[in-house]
This record gives C-alpha cells, sequence and structure tokens, in this order.
C-alpha cells in the first residue's frame, strides 16, 4: 500500500511538472492549487501573523513563477516542487528578516486561546491549531530548530525533503528537529507529548529528484 502511495505522488509531481512545460501559466496555476496551503501553513508559523505570511507567500510564489520562466525544460523535469518552493518561501522570509528593525510578534486577536490541559504540544501543532503560547515559544527557538519543528512535525516532511530545504545533512536536521521539539515540550511546560510517536511519517522516494532555488 505504501508503495502505491508514493507512486501517486510521483504521478501528481510528473503530471505537474510536464504541465509546467507545455503550458506556464496554466501549469503554473495548478502548481500554485497543489501548493499554496503547505507554502501557507509554513509562513504562518514562521512568521506568527496572517497579514505577513499571505504576503509571503504570494512573494515566494511570484518568485518561483520568475524563475520559471528562465528554466528550460529540462531544469523544471528535474525540480522536487515542495522543498523548492518551501526553500524560496524560507528564503524570502530569511531576507525579509534580515531587513527588519525587529521580529514581528502576533497579536492576540489573531490567535485562539489557550488549549486544554490534557493537549499536548504535538497535538496542538499536528491539528493545526496553534495557540498564543505555542506562536509565541515557536518564536523563541533558534532560526534551525523552528523551521525543522515545523517542516518535519506540521508539514510532515520526509526527513531528506527536510535536509534539502534546510541545505544540512539528514543527521543534521533530524538533530534540529529533535533539538527544536524537545525545547518546545520545556518551554511548553514539560507536558508529556502523545500522539507523534505513531504518525506516520511520508514516505521517501529512493533517487528523489530536487531542484534548488534560483540565487
Amino acid at each position: 500500500m505504501a508503495s502505491d502511495a508514493i507512486q501517486t505522488e510521483s504521478e501528481v509531481t510528473d503530471a505537474l511538472l510536464a504541465a509546467l512545460v507545455d503550458d506556464l501559466d496554466a501549469g503554473f496555476a495548478a502548481l500554485v492549487r497543489r501548493y499554496q496551503r503547505v507554502v501557507f501553513s509554513v509562513a504562518l508559523r514562521v512568521t506568527g501573523k496572517a497579514s505577513e505570511s499571505e504576503e509571503l507567500s504570494a512573494e515566494s510564489f511570484l518568485r518561483a513563477y520568475v524563475a520559471l520562466r528562465g528554466y528550460e525544460p529540462a531544469r523544471i523535469y528535474s525540480l522536487q516542487p515542495r522543498p523548492w518552493l518551501l526553500t524560496i518561501m524560507l528564503n524570502t522570509w530569511r531576507n525579509t528578516v534580515r531587513s527588519a528593525v525587529r521580529r514581528p510578534q502576533t497579536p492576540m486577536a489573531e490567535v485562539p486561546e489557550r488549549p486544554a490541559a490534557e493537549s499536548s504540544v504535538e497535538d496542538q501543532l499536528v491539528r493545526g491549531e496553534t495557540r498564543r503560547e505555542l506562536v509565541v515559544l515557536l518564536d523563541r527557538l533558534p532560526e534551525n530548530q523552528r523551521v525543522a519543528v515545523v517542516l518535519r512535525h506540521v508539514v510532515g516532511l520526509p526527513m531528506a525533503e527536510l535536509a534539502m530545504v534546510m541545505d544540512v545533512p539528514e543527521g543534521t536536521a533530524k538533530s534540529h528537529a529533535s533539538r527544536g521539539l524537545k525545547a518546545l515540550r520545556d518551554l511548553f511546560g514539560g507536558r508529556r507529548p502523545t500522539g507523534w510517536e505513531n504518525v506516520s511519517k511520508p514516505a521517501e522516494r529512493p533517487g528523489s529528484r530536487w531542484g534548488r532555488e534560483p540565487r
């Protein structure tokens, strides 16, 4: 069954890339429909602010489109869309942070109230119900740990894709995710985490293709 799922995802990716080569505008619209939610989800958790996440997502897709216009078909076919788009988004976000006077804070009106006591950090992140405490605590993690936690445990990237997006060896990516999650648990009050140990991880395709973000 796992192999069927892998093949299905592979077919979807191949169809998207073929569509981009055949008709860039129509293919790009399909690319946005496929990945806009995951791009926005990561943007929301690294910025902590919905309005900025929308702007960041839009800017990232614009940069992707401009890059694709200059790509030869062979380069487009070499892309792995999800990590490629997330790399563009994270690099765009880092550039924004560097140029900002101070990092944006999350307004209380944009986040729900404190989660129930029995709901763990992992439960909240997996269900997409990050509360004010979690948004603030994620912001307190070192950048590499914050990005690794979001990509691994919110988006569910396979470790190989996580390493690609972060541009580090898999062992280093795994360490960032593990240390970040431990720090987040400690900051959240030492609640015993439940749920993520049994979350099925996305299957990784052998010899997966990935195109790096244009410089």
